[in-house]
């Protein structure tokens, strides 16, 4: 495995440097978002890209919103010392895929990684079964990430994407809002947040036109996606 740290911080990126390079991963330093741009180290084929909130010029948001941007799907993990949900929510919201507070245990980031790698190799199986899924007019071509509604293609942002893939990806079931805080922003617990109401009323005006309905509220509990004929 590959991951591109972005870093300023000698001591901290030495001493992850280390204990990544002892657990066998290839690991390349980066102390500016700049530098990762400069030096086309997105031209790598990078498994992880772990990315610092505090750096010097273009900050980590900043810079994963550019990744985004540039259709970069490259699972991020912030690291940062700001711990306050508006910071996580921030993050996450802007692309980021995980969120871990400094100080913090070597363990729990290997674990992090871990799960990140679990998670895009599995999406990797199911893009190469079945690349293209269609639902009427609606089509969402997961190998390009684009997502088109009667032959239109549509403009999600990273965040409304992932959103709409994990309610593909459990169609048919009730996904309670906590499930899916936690899948699509990475919160595990309840902060009274209103982001996945919000998101799917996003999504909604995007893909659904006149009586086509595939967002379905269930009361009480969360949200289900269903294609009725």
């Amino acid at each position: 495995m590959h991951i591109l740290l972005v870093e300023d911080d000698h001591r901290i990126s030495s001493f992850l440097i280390k204990g990544l390079e002892e657990c066998r991963y290839m690991v390349s330093l980066c102390k500016s978002a700049e530098d990762v741009i400069n030096g086309n180290y997105l031209d790598l084929p990078l498994d992880i890209i772990i990315l610092d909130v505090m750096l010097p010029g273009m900050d980590g948001i900043q810079f994963v919103q550019t990744l985004r941007y540039k259709d970069n799907y490259t699972p991020v993990l912030m690291l940062s010392a700001l711990n306050t949900v508006q910071d996580k929510v921030a993050s996450l919201d802007y692309g980021a895929d995980d969120y871990l507070t400094k100080p913090f245990h070597f363990d729990e980031l290997l674990s992090r990684i871990n799960a990140l790698s679990r998670r895009r190799q599995t999406q990797y199986h199911e893009k190469v079964k079945n690349p293209i899924l269609e639902f009427g007019s609606l089509s969402i071509d997961t190998e390009q990430y684009q997502v088109n509604l009667q032959g239109k293609q549509i403009d999600l942002s990273p965040k409304e994407y992932k959103l709409l893939i994990y309610l593909v990806e459990n169609r048919n079931k009730t996904v309670a809002r906590m499930q899916i805080l936690n899948a699509v922003w990475g919160i595990t617990f309840d902060n009274h947040t209103n982001v996945v109401d919000v998101y799917i009323s996003y999504l909604r005006n995007k893909i659904e036109i006149g009586s086509q309905k595939f967002i379905y509220t269930v009361k009480g509990v969360g949200y289900m996606f269903k294609y009725e004929l």
